[in-house]
């Protein structure tokens, strides 16, 4: 059974994938995080490692030999790139230069998955949609300049030292389990809160005309499975819907799925300094190299983003 271990495995994207590769039944997965997390029935050993220990990520991988390191660690908040860019870009660049060296100290190395971002991309003019792998970076964040980085650290370990590198660009992805502190889960997290009487019923938003690719968290995650092989190293991939959807349409579908009517404001602390105004992603290399497609309406995964956020509020509330 071939052994995975996915930095972030306790994150957003990182616990999706690791429920996927235990429950496909083929892998046996080994999880790191920062700091300790509770049990997960997903993952044989979760383990607390620092990346930017090298010492200690060396020795990690040393001990359990993955096949596959699926590298999805990385501080992944946009607007606190901008308070701590600093903080972001040495979590993010120094954190896999560690993974990268640990990996290639191993005979043999193992596959890894790089993961990159759409916000690589940055500013994206109206006559380059869709977004292409050959489009060139222009970050607006610090977080941006922190996954171009890491994109380049990737293909640049493949070509000096042979390393099976490949690496992935989601665009937006969201679903159940992400942060509040991210748009869609925070309207759904207030809409949650309203109908429990926890707030009043006020949806507090930022820029609504943006437009931006959504893809549920689960297809991401499957993408990342399949992109799991030797053959892929050297390549980079959009994982993309290839359609976009503006901010205030998604906010009506999840205010239609409300239990209680709410009056829609936007605060001024929810607007970033920057922002690319349309995002949409070309995904056709992923489609031709695996066969991957998106299989999640978005009506699901807004309805079951919402649901998540109704039960772990009932579950909080229920335990005080």
């Amino acid at each position: 059974m071939p052994r995975a271990l996915i930095t972030g495995a306790s994150g957003f994207a990182g616990s999706h994938l690791a429920e996927r590769l235990a429950r496909s039944g083929g892998w046996e997965v080994i999880g790191l995080s920062a700091r300790p997390s509770p049990p997960s029935p997903y993952v044989l050993q979760h383990l607390v490692c620092d990346l930017l220990n090298g010492e200690l990520v060396r020795r990690t991988l040393s001990y359990w030999r993955p096949d596959v390191v699926f590298h999805l660690a990385a501080v992944s908040y946009v607007p606190r790139s901008f308070q701590d860019p600093v903080g972001t870009i040495a979590n993010n660049i120094i954190g896999q230069v560690h993974v990268l060296e640990a990996a290639r100290g191993l005979d043999p190395p193992p596959v890894v998955i790089v993961v990159s971002s759409s916000d690589a991309y940055g500013l994206v003019r109206e006559d380059e949609l869709p977004v292409r792998e050959s489009q060139p970076f222009r970050p607006l964040s610090p977080y941006g300049v922190s996954k171009a980085g890491q994109d380049l650290l990737g293909l640049q370990y493949y070509l000096a030292y042979g390393l099976p590198v490949v690496r992935v660009r989601p665009f937006t992805h969201i679903g159940p389990g992400q942060s509040e502190r991210f748009a869609i889960a925070g309207f759904a997290r207030q809409i949650a809160e309203a109908e429990l009487g926890l707030a009043p019923p006020v949806l507090l938003v930022g820029d609504l005309e943006v437009e931006r690719d959504l893809l549920d968290v689960r297809d991401v995650v499957r993408a990342y499975e399949l992109l799991a092989d030797r053959r892929f190293a050297g390549q980079v991939f959009n994982i993309a819907s290839g359609r976009s959807w503006r901010l205030a349409d998604i906010v009506e579908q999840l205010l239609a799925l409300a239990r209680v009517s709410m009056r829609v404001e936007q605060d001024p602390a929810r607007l970033r300094p920057v922002d690319v105004r349309v995002l949409r992603g070309d995904a056709s290399a992923l489609r031709a190299a695996t066969g991957w497609e998106p299989t999640i309406p978005l009506e699901q995964t807004l309805a079951d983003t919402l649901d998540y956020w109704r039960k772990a509020l009932r579950r909080s509330r229920s335990a005080e």
